[in-house]
This record gives structure tokens, sequence and C-alpha cells, in this order.
């Protein structure tokens, strides 16, 4: 399939990519270490290339983990955002029919971020992705959740544009790595703290009441759902059954609608990372297609296996998915709209 969308592909500027060679190794297979190195600093070349080998018309590009989430003074964070959002600017403004960004925020200060967001949204960007909670305080041991009223002022702004919020893993740090993973360390990652940081806190935004103080908010995540699809009857029957009941006893307030109402209406699952035609068929079952997103997560994933199980596949994908317009909507057409994108290579092929 060609002009396919992919937009949880990640870049580091050059003059920090080798300081981040130890957080890539957690991820990354020893003997893969050396092309992911390369490819997470390439934007224009080799990215590119390999994307026009394997139909992938437009890239939306965005800082990787931790990012700026990971920058616990708030002056250095603010600054560094601002360096990173001009830097990608750049790089990618030749190339606009082919990349576009998403906006790497300090969290620190919701009104502050709202502002970088909407500086960005200005200068071309697609909306921001965040790398889960924003790490705070002198020892880093403080996590700010996007879910309570302080952070209102910046879901304004998002809605106000018309833009989605990524909301993306990162590895767990501090004293929480060392009480949970340090005695599990292979189980960081994609095979379990991933799917738990986000899941968490996606959570924590439906039964908060972000989608209802917003309730055109739109939020992605990615590798199908973080894990909670597989759970929808059970998080369903408890929250309905017991903690909504639970939460009016005590006179607390929690979401007004069913998880399905929410995951319906404001939030977007990507495949990436996800390469099983099985499990699209299970997610696709309670969503449909049209809350499904194609995408690869390079070069953390590669885009040849990526895109290799997305064209190799595409019969059985597009029986899962209901069809042929199906398959072609999660492939490119559900992001056009999402993103609002125009011409760009091979978007009508």
């Amino acid at each position: 399939m060609l002009g396919k969308v992919s937009f949880e592909e990640a870049y580091e500027i050059p003059r920090l990519a080798d300081q981040s060679r130890d957080q890539a190794a957690l991820y990354i297979a020893p003997k893969d270490l050396d092309r992911y190195m390369r490819q997470i600093k390439s934007i224009t070349g080799e990215r590119l290339e390999v994307s026009d080998a394997h139909g992938i018309g437009y890239t939306i590009v965005s800082l990787t983990v931790p990012g700026i989430q990971g920058i616990t003074d708030p002056t250095e964070a603010e600054k560094h955002a601002t360096e990173v959002n001009e830097y990608i600017a750049n790089e990618i403004k030749d190339h606009r029919d082919r990349l576009g960004a998403f906006a790497a925020l300090s969290m620190h200060n919701p009104k502050q971020a709202a502002e970088e967001l909407r500086r960005c949204v200005k200068l071309g960007f697609h909306g921001a992705l965040l790398n889960d909670v924003q790490h705070a305080g002198s020892d880093g041991e403080s996590y700010l959740f996007y879910d309570q009223p302080a952070y209102d002022d910046f879901w304004k702004v998002a809605v106000e544009l018309d833009v989605p919020v990524y909301i993306h893993p990162a590895a767990p740090m501090g004293k929480y790595y060392e009480q949970q993973y340090a005695q599990r360390k292979y189980l960081v990652g994609p095979p379990l703290s991933f799917a738990n940081g986000v899941s968490l806190h996606l959570l924590g935004l439906i039964t908060n009441g972000v989608f209802d103080r917003f309730p055109s908010l739109k939020i992605i995540v990615g590798h199908l759902g973080e894990h909670i699809p597989f759970d929808f009857w059970r998080i369903n029957h408890w929250l309905e059954d017991v903690e909504k009941p639970l939460a009016a006893a005590a006179g607390d307030v929690m979401c007004k609608r069913t998880i399905y109402d929410y995951f319906n209406r404001n939030i977007y699952l990507t495949t990436s990372g996800h390469f099983c035609t099985q499990t699209l068929n299970y997610v696709a079952e309670y969503l449909g297609p049209e809350r499904l997103l194609f995408s690869v997560d390079y070069p953390y994933e590669t885009i040849e296996n990526g895109c290799g199980w997305w064209d190799g596949d595409a019969e059985n994908i597009a029986k899962a998915l209901g069809g042929e317009e199906a398959y072609k909507n999660v492939g490119r057409e559900n992001a056009k709209k999402l993103f609002k994108l125009g011409e760009y290579h091979d978007c009508n092929a």
C-alpha cells in the first residue's frame, strides 16, 4: 500500500544522540544498536529512503524517550523543548510533502505548555507527543500526571487548536525503577513497563473526568492500546458496577460515561510495534476501524517489519478490519482526517 501515514516515529537531536545510547540499549538488541544509533539521527536521509521503499508517504516525527519529560528542572525543560522544536521545524521545512512533527513540551507548567503547543501548531506541527508523566522535584522522584484539574489549562488549548496529543511510554526511573524493576529489568519497555505506565495515565484521564470536561479532546496511544482493550469488559464492569457506586457514596466525582464511550469518541489506537493480525482483529471488533491508525515505532522497530506485515498480510488484515476500504482507512485515510493533512507524497495512490 502506497501513501501510508506513520507517526510514532522517533528522532534525537544529533548532539545528544550518543548520550542516549545507554537508554536505547534498554530496548534494542546489541546486534541492532548501531542501526538504531544511525537511524535515530536521520530525519531526511535514510529515514525517507526506507520509507520510500516501503510505501510510507508521510511521517510525523517526535522526540525520543525520555525527552522533555525526563528533565526535572522546569527552566531547563522549557528551554530544551524550544530548542528541540526549533531544530525539527528547520529539519523538515523543505520536506513538508513527506514529513511533519509533534511538539515536544515541558509539562511542569500547564499554561506554558499550552503556549508552546500553540506556537508549534502555528509552525505547522500536528499536535504534541508526551513521554508519559513529567518527572519533577530536586530528586526527580515527583511525577506530574495530566489528569489533574491544574492541567485543564493545557487541555483547553489542545481542544481549541483541534490537535491530538499522543501519550507515549517512557522507562521507569529513580526509586520506582529500583522498587519495581531493578530485579526484573528485562520487563522494562515493551514487555510490560510501557503498557503499565500509559495504562495508568490514560485510565486516570478517563476516571478523573478530563474527557467529560473536554468532550472533543483527542488522545492517541500506541501499541494497540497498551493492553487496555484486552481488559475492556473487566474494567467496564468494575467501574460501572463497583467504583462509581463507591464514588457516589463518598461524594466523589467520577467519569460520566463508560470506558467504551471514551475509546469510541476520544481515543485513537495505533498499530505501532504490534504487528499482529489476530490482535488487530480483536481490537477492531470492539472499536471498529475508525479508531485505528497504522504506525511503525521506528527506529525501535524497523520499517521493514512494520510495513512488511501491513503489506504482506494485506488480505487477512483487510478481512480483520472489515474490507478493503477499512484497510485503506487505517493505513492512511483516518490519519489524513485526524491530522488534517493536505497533499503529500503518494497520498492518492
